[in-house]
């Protein structure tokens, strides 16, 4: 299956991830939102309709631009990820801007992971979701560039953020079936009014 091929059929998928419906509440009411890798914008839709700002972005916005392109809530920015200007390095279009959520779903570019981090907001939420290794047994992508070692979700954000929920393993439901890795954590460490500095508890959702 081409990289083409492969993108046609995530933006066949229009129902939200349902870790991104569990958790899209943590993010601050109102908070601006990024959908990094945003496809055809399902999970734009989720943010946009729980009356948040979002921005989208990716190589092709075709989709989401015929779908959701006149919401005057949402600003779109066609952007290629992994090559020529970085989006988040200087005069990259993410350059210095920081959010309140940051939603990423099936999608992994390594180069942008500790930048992910450094665009959160005090109190800003990472939403997570994508492959990991061991779906090359299953269906693509079986590339280990685009497949997430077990626990490295929690290595980036260890000592950065709070993690509220983590999840890895065979996903046999849902949008896209495979071997996932999903985390979803807080920009809220050293935020604490606790004599022993925990982070405030966050509400787990079922």
């Amino acid at each position: 299956m081409s990289d083409e091929e492969r993108h046609t059929k995530h933006l066949r998928v229009t129902d939200p991830s349902p870790w991104v419906a569990r958790f899209s509440g943590h993010v601050p009411q109102n908070g601006s939102v990024l959908d990094l890798a945003c496809g055809g914008g399902r999970h734009t839709q989720v943010f946009l309709h729980s009356g948040h700002p979002v921005t989208a972005i990716d190589k092709n916005t075709d989709a989401i631009c015929e779908r959701l392109g006149d919401h005057e809530n949402l600003e779109i920015v066609t952007a290629d990820l992994e090559s020529g200007q970085h989006p988040f390095h200087e005069g990259g279009s993410l350059f210095k801007r920081t959010f309140d959520g940051i939603v990423v779903v099936n999608y992994l570019y390594r180069d942008h992971l500790g930048a992910l981090i450094n665009s959160l907001n005090p109190g800003g939420v990472l939403v997570y979701e994508t492959f990991a290794r061991g779906n090359e047994e299953y269906a693509r992508p079986r590339n280990p560039d685009h497949l997430l070692r077990a626990g490295e979700l929690l290595e980036l954000v260890q000592g950065r953020l709070q993690v509220v929920a983590y999840e890895h393993g065979l996903v046999e439901t849902g949008d896209i079936p495979g071997v996932k890795q999903r985390l979803v954590a807080v920009n809220d460490l050293g935020q604490s009014a606790r004599e022993d500095g925990e982070p405030p508890a966050h509400t787990i959702q079922v």
